[in-house]
């Protein structure tokens, strides 16, 4: 099994509303956000995926994201803009980008958000 690895890194503000303590506060954080796909065949090139391709799907998703007061995107709209969320949002995105892309067996194994140095959230699926 192979597995390639892209980090990106975004800025937003948030803030979530029924925390009982200062994250209730309008509030931002410099993202790190860490996808990791996986597959078993590679390309003619030798190669899982390019990574200069995997990266320009990964920005797609996390572009809308920067500089963005997190709680005012449709994405959010049902949910508060956790680390947790965000992971599943952004997982839900790349793994649609993904669809169809590279060899058959290419699959999105996870995605992380960095809120910061030491506090991460992952989301892959089952």
């Amino acid at each position: 099994m192979f597995e390639l690895t892209v980090e990106l890194e975004f800025s937003a503000a948030h803030r979530l509303p029924d925390y009982p303590g200062p994250c209730a506060r309008l509030h931002g954080h410099n993202y790190r956000v860490v996808v990791v796909v996986e597959g078993e065949q590679l390309n003619a090139q030798g190669m899982l995926m390019d990574f200069g391709e995997l990266k320009s799907l990964c920005r797609q998703e996390v572009g809308p994201l920067d500089h963005a007061y997190l709680n005012e995107q449709p994405a959010f709209a049902g949910a508060p803009p956790t680390a947790e969320v965000i992971a599943r949002h952004l997982h839900q995105g790349i793994a649609k980008a993904l669809a169809g892309r590279g060899p058959s067996a290419l699959a999105l194994a996870r995605v992380s958000v960095y809120e910061s140095a030491s506090s991460t959230a992952t989301y892959r699926e089952k």
